[in-house]
């Protein structure tokens, strides 16, 4: 029987109950060496990419994701050439388009990619469109039969549905019924049937063979805009004026497949890469406007994207008129963007101060929960005055704290309830999710494997508890046994160095499915310790040699690795986190983002 290998540092179980391992394994290690030797790469940087899963035939494309390289065949998809034509043959006959959009980052992107392809064309004095997003509280996801009636019924012929649909049976056969043809651009994980969709473009259907479900929808859209580009090329729609410019549309690629929260890999990765040259430029007035809005003075990154400008945009959908973020991304008037990035600022405020009561109530109701079954594979709670919009991000926040699946939800007077879920990595909510409606036990439900929506009445909750239980106590309890931490190296403070972070930099972009580099910093002094914000901490770690760097630990006050950071002032820790390049008042600086951190062997116990 294999021995797993000795726990870094003599981690065994960290404050947030994780061991901490090597993230590269022992019979990649030669892989490592030859990608350095082969590329001139330092060998820590080998290391990185062979954890990752790089190959030394395919290390060239982790260090420069090139769309060249990476980008699949449109048509490679299902259904892809079918929507393509029939949407160049729109555009060449004038017909007005309809776009029915989601509420989130994804789909306010999708609706602004389309919207400002199609204005492309509308300077030629062929083109219009006319766009429809639901409100999240009222109507909530996806498309109705009411809303698409209504699109067709203002004589469009062709209605685009983005990051939607895919669960729009109803809706889809009514608008058929009313002489419009749907097209369908999704990413949402997919049953056996299908809606009668004119085209159901969606990566994760099961009949798709693309290998590309690892797409944000945004990326379904950029896909079905090249081709729809090289349909128009064929009918020679572009003789009489310039083609629209899609590289220059990548800034929204990156935001939607950053904040989608989707698998860095692939195209994904190119997409990010090259949307990120692009943002830097600051074509786009809405995500110009934004981020003055916000303040944010450092080059574009990943971060800022996912936790600058990806909140204040989904704040529109969360707490305001859902079109809010759509109309920032699509616009290019500088005044109606510097109003509509005001406002978003303002309801991203709002929407702070809303979760975190939900947030304390919530968390209070999770505490009793386990108190009464400490083994529950799953949270699955609900209150009538919980805000409809912000559940999500309660579940998520729950997810992070207590390590294992939550689905909350707000209870309607009707005895509705309408929630989402957030699982944790290895355990598939989609299709439970699914499987959940098949069953009756929801009204509706879908989404991916770490997110979900669903509604159901409320009188079944007790059923619906029992089943998802069932359904994922095995999976949850795998996971908690191979509670593992990741680490790429050690580093003492003196060796965070922005040269270092340039290294790093080189094997990015980083997020899920290629995450970011996190090192352990062995015995380090907690000095400066000090509370900010709501739930965060702020220190100064201190090496033996007397080097320093500053930490932060994001929403961890009444958490295991909070209560250990605050009661360490002085004292030696463990600590592990991925390093982050901020700039202040024009000054950079390296920080290291804390993620967990264990008792030192000379600290007292």
């Amino acid at each position: 029987m294999k021995q797993p290998a000795q726990a870094v540092l003599g981690v065994e179980q960290s404050a947030r109950a994780q061991r901490w391992t090597e993230r590269l394994e022992p019979n990649r290690l030669h892989v490592a060496t030859a990608i350095a030797q082969a590329h001139g790469l330092p060998d820590l940087l080998g290391r990185i990419l062979a954890a990752r899963g790089a190959e030394l035939q395919s290390a060239e494309r982790f260090l420069d994701p090139s769309l060249r390289t990476l980008m699949p065949d449109p048509a490679s998809l299902q259904d892809m050439t079918r929507a393509a034509e029939r949407m160049a043959e729109a555009i060449t006959r004038g017909e007005t388009i309809g776009i029915f959009g989601d509420y989130d980052v994804d789909g306010a992107s999708c609706v602004a990619l389309v919207e400002r392809f199609l204005r492309a064309h509308a300077r030629s004095g062929r083109q219009r469109c006319l766009t429809y997003i639901p409100d999240r509280l009222t109507e909530g996801y996806g498309p109705s039969p009411e809303a698409l009636t209504g699109l067709a019924e203002e004589g469009l012929g062709v209605i685009l549905t983005v990051d939607c649909g895919t669960a729009g049976t109803a809706a889809i056969a009514a608008a058929n019924a009313a002489g419009a043809d749907v097209i369908v651009l999704d990413h949402h994980q997919a049953g056996e049937d299908l809606p009668p969709a004119f085209a159901v473009v969606n990566p994760n259907r099961q009949d798709d063979l693309s290998g590309q479900g690892h797409l944000a929808a945004a990326g379904v859209v950029f896909l079905f805009l090249v081709a729809t580009a090289a349909a128009l090329r064929r009918l020679g729609a572009h003789q009489d004026h310039a083609e629209p410019d899609l590289l220059g549309l990548l800034d929204l690629v990156a935001l939607a497949t950053v904040c989608d929260v989707v698998p860095f890999k692939d195209a994904n990765r190119a997409f990010i890469a090259k949307g990120l040259k692009v943002l830097r430029l600051r074509h786009n007035a809405g995500l110009r406007a934004l981020a003055d809005e916000a303040r944010l003075t450092e080059a574009p990154s990943t971060y800022s994207l996912g936790f600058v400008l990806g909140p204040r945009i989904n704040a529109g959908g969360r707490v305001a008129p859902a079109g809010l973020g759509a109309r920032l991304l699509a616009t290019e008037d500088e005044a109606e963007a510097a109003t509509i990035a005001a406002r978003l600022e303002a309801l991203n405020a709002q929407r702070k101060a809303i979760e975190t009561g939900m947030l304390e109530g919530a968390a209070a109701m999770a505490d009793a929960a386990l108190a009464a079954d400490p083994d529950a594979p799953l949270l699955f709670l609900g209150d009538a005055d919980w805000h409809k919009g912000l559940v999500g991000l309660v579940a998520g926040r729950l997810t992070e704290r207590f390590q294992r699946p939550s689905f909350v939800m707000t209870l309607d007077a009707d005895g509705m309830a309408t929630g989402s879920a957030r699982s944790i990595p290895s355990v598939d909510l989609g299709t439970v999710v699914r499987d959940a409606v098949e069953e009756g036990l929801f009204v509706k439900g879908g989404g991916h494997a770490m997110a979900a929506g669903f509604s159901l009445q409320w009188e079944k909750q007790a059923a619906a508890r029992a089943f998802l239980s069932e359904r994922l106590s095995g999976s949850v309890a795998n996971a908690a046994t191979n509670r593992n931490l990741g680490l790429d190296g050690a580093l003492s403070a003196g060796g965070a160095t922005p040269e270092l972070i340039d290294l790093l930099d080189r094997a990015g972009p980083y997020g899920p499915g290629h995450p970011r580099p996190r090192f352990a910093f062995p015995a380090h002094r907690v000095t400066r310790l000090r509370s900010i914000g709501t739930g965060h901490l702020r220190c100064t770690l201190q090496a033996a040699d007397g080097s320093r760097i500053d930490a932060v630990a994001f929403r961890v006050e009444g958490s295991p690795l909070g209560d250990l950071l605050a009661g360490a002032e002085g004292q030696r820790l463990h600590v592990a986190g991925h390093l982050r390049r901020s700039v202040w008042q024009g000054r950079e600086r390296i920080e290291l983002m804390i993620e967990d951190a264990a008792a030192s062997q000379d600290s007292p116990t």
